[in-house]
This record gives C-alpha cells, sequence and structure tokens, in this order.
C-alpha cells in the first residue's frame, strides 16, 4: 500500500497567514496590511472622485459617480420604499473597499510568501464586516422602531415564532462573513491549485480561472452591499409608519368636504339671500 503523498496536497497550506504576537495575541500580519491597503485605495479614490467635483460643467466621473448613485437609490427606493439617506452610500462604500480587496488576489506578489493575499479570504475580517453592518442594523432598528417597537418585532407575527426571529437575527452575520470568505477563499485555492500545473500549460488555465476571479470577486461585493441594503430597509419598516404625503392628501380631502357642506348651506340659506329693494 502506498504511502506517497500527493504534491499538491504536501505542497499547499490552507489558511497559512504571516503572523506576528503583540501582548499574548497572533495577528494575521498579511491579512492587516492587505486591509490597511484597500483601505487607502479606497479613500484615495474618494479624495481624487472629490477634486473633480465641480458645480460649474461636471466631469465624466461626477457623472458616473452620480448615476451610479442615483440609479441604486431609486432601484431601493422602488423596492423598499423610502430608506434613510446614509444606507445607499454606507452599501457603495463597502461595495468599492469588498471588490478593491477581492481583486488584490490578481496581482502577482509572490508565493511563499503571498504578500498581497485578499484579506477576505482571512474569516476575521469578513466577521468584523459582518458585525460592522449587523449592529449598524440593529441601532438604526431601535433609533427608528423606539426599543419597545424594537422588541416587539421579535414577536412578529406571531409570539411563538420569537425563538425563530432571534436565530434569523444572529444568523445573519454568519452568513454575511461566510458566504464572503467561503467563495474568496476557495478562489485563492484555485488558483494555487493552478499554479501547479506545467509552465507551457499554465498560461491557459490560469488567464481563464482570473477572468472568472474578477466575476466572482464583482458578484460577491455586489451580494453583501445588496443584503446590506436590504436589511436595513427591514430594519427601518416599522408596518405602521404612515408618509407624510398621504398625510397631505386627507388633510386636503377634509377641507376640500368642509367646502363642499358649508356651500350648499350658503345656496339654501334665506337669511343670505338678498332682499328685494324696499321690502321690509
Amino acid at each position: 500500500m502506498s504511502t506517497d503523498v500527493p504534491l499538491a496536497a504536501s505542497e499547499i497550506e490552507i489558511g497559512h497567514h504571516v503572523t506576528f504576537e503583540f501582548l499574548g495575541l497572533t495577528f494575521n500580519a498579511d491579512t492587516i496590511w492587505t486591509t490597511v491597503l484597500a483601505g487607502a485605495i479606497v479613500v484615495g479614490l474618494g479624495f481624487w472622485m472629490r477634486s473633480k467635483v465641480t458645480s460649474a460643467v461636471p466631469s465624466k466621473i461626477q457623472i458616473l459617480w452620480e448615476m451610479i448613485t442615483e440609479t441604486v437609490t431609486r432601484q431601493v427606493e422602488a423596492s423598499l420604499g423610502k430608506v434613510n439617506p446614509f444606507v445607499v452610500p454606507l452599501a457603495i462604500s463597502l461595495f468599492t473597499f469588498i471588490l478593491v480587496a477581492n481583486w488584490l488576489e490578481l496581482i502577482p506578489s509572490g508565493e511563499d510568501p503571498h504578500l498581497l493575499p485578499p484579506p477576505t479570504a482571512d474569516v476575521n475580517l469578513t466577521y468584523a464586516l459582518g458585525l460592522l453592518v449587523i449592529v449598524g442594523v440593529h441601532v438604526h432598528s431601535i433609533r427608528q422602531r423606539g426599543a419597545k417597537g424594537y422588541v416587539k418585532h421579535y414577536f412578529e407575527p406571531y409570539w411563538v415564532l420569537f425563538p425563530i426571529n432571534v436565530i434569523e437575527e444572529i444568523v445573519k452575520p454568519l452568513t454575511l462573513a461566510l458566504r464572503l470568505f467561503g467563495n474568496i477563499f476557495s478562489s485563492g485555492i484555485m488558483l494555487t491549485l493552478i499554479g501547479l500545473f506545467p509552465v507551457w500549460f499554465l498560461w491557459g488555465p490560469n488567464g481563464l480561472w482570473k477572468v472568472f476571479s474578477l466575476f466572482v470577486g464583482l458578484i460577491q461585493a455586489f451580494i453583501f452591499a445588496l443584503l446590506t441594503i436590504l436589511y436595513f430597509g427591514m430594519a427601518g419598516d416599522t408596518h405602521d409608519e404612515i408618509s407624510e404625503e398621504p398625510g397631505h392628501d386627507d388633510e386636503d380631502d377634509k377641507q376640500e368636504h368642509e367646502v363642499q357642506e358649508t356651500e350648499p348651506q350658503r345656496e339654501t340659506d334665506p337669511e343670505q339671500e338678498p332682499q328685494p329693494a324696499g321690502a321690509r
């Protein structure tokens, strides 16, 4: 019976990170510096776009960004109704950051160690992003519904569903984090496996998979941003909220009804009719 270990299994290290210790804790250094790099790229893009904003003739990048923001806002309001103004910018910022972080793995940066691994392939970052979103969702829900309404929604539509509603809220950050982590981590494993092919054959599969990785990174960033918008939209839904416009319409209808009631009274009231000249 052969005990030889396959080459792929012997050379591929799953979940390997460059680490350092501080105050008794172990930190993944490669995840930290790639996260900082992705954040710096996003902030740099923001400042660059801000420098292109003008009140005169808008630049192409300004037109493109405003078009994206307005389109996303219209789609969200068409599906979920009016949402808080900060939700769409937050979702777009998360989308941009996650997209840049996902695409870092496509930059050649050595093999041992890999200097630019995607930070989203580390579950620690994806858990942090998931908690960031879900904590914000619960804070937003309390501010919109009040403490009493926030507690009450766990018992809706029936009180027997309370355990299921609690489990659903607990699972939300886990699904956000693990979905993103699993897809990006598996993409990195595939790139490592393809790297074991002979050099004369490597260029074909490597090029095709990198193109596919671009698509995977884009889709995962979009799904994360979309779920962020959906969670905030549901958190702000009070079920009995009445928008301002219908309220104005009801008030106008009430005033119009009062006018219609007074007009017939004026027409039929004999005291209001003009008296003939000289009549007593």
